[in-house]
């Protein structure tokens, strides 16, 4: 037999298993589960390029991508401690939303306390006593919460004693028009911890004490002038 058939015969069968080697799997998947379909244009005209475009050393680029892959997967951790406030893994709007409400809830009690013997309205003065005492129980509730998540709380400041002398005339419509826009305030304060507040009691709390600031605001603008 002629030597140069039979080299061309294993050159051709060298060939042969080069390609089957170099197959895709996809591509032999799709022949052994439907032979009888042919392959659609669009990959049949890419496969040529990415076996083409394939080298020795792509392969390296597989068990890296496993580990960025691996790397980049997020781990839910808890919160380091709040330089400000000392608390572990709590998220600092609970936080800020007790020291604002205490804060806010605290001017409320004391400017009511006193404005009433100032107030020459009966009803004003009945709003402030209202006031007085709404604030000073939700104050003592949110403070019992905070004691007991172990959330700072802040420190009450100096009263700052009231005037002295007789009310202006116009006493009564500033103080109105003051704690309409206190408890405008509250209101939208109270309403987002409601809706997204992160801790569960602080959020009943908000819920639960909303109602009656939103009766102060409403009692207020209507004795507004």
């Amino acid at each position: 037999m002629d030597t140069r058939f039979m080299n061309n015969k294993s050159i051709a069968t060298a060939l042969l298993l080069a390609g089957m080697a170099t197959t895709p799997a996809w591509a032999a998947s799709l022949a052994a589960t439907n032979p009888a379909e042919p392959m659609p244009e669009g990959i049949a005209a890419a496969a040529p390029l990415a076996i083409e475009s394939w080298s020795a050393g792509s392969a390296t680029l597989v068990p890296l991508m496993a580990a960025d892959l691996q790397s980049t997967r997020a781990t839910s951790v808890d919160a380091p401690a709040d330089a400000a406030t000392g608390a572990v893994g709590k998220p600092i709007d609970d936080v800020a939303f007790v020291k604002q409400a205490t804060e806010s809830g605290r001017k409320e009690v004391a400017a009511a306390r006193d404005a009433l013997p100032q107030l020459k309205n009966p009803e004003l003065k009945r709003i402030a006593e209202m006031l007085v005492s709404d604030h000073g129980n939700a104050n003592a509730r949110l403070s019992k919460i905070a004691e007991t998540k172990g959330w700072p709380v802040p420190a009450p400041q100096a009263a700052v004693p009231p005037a002295s002398g007789t009310a202006s005339s116009d006493f009564d419509s500033k103080w109105t028009a003051d704690m309409i826009a206190g408890h405008e305030r509250s209101v939208a304060l109270y309403r987002a911890q409601a809706r997204s507040g992160e801790d569960k009691d602080l959020r009943q709390y908000a819920s639960d004490t909303l109602p009656t600031i939103e009766h102060h605001l409403a009692e207020l603008r209507s004795l507004q002038k």
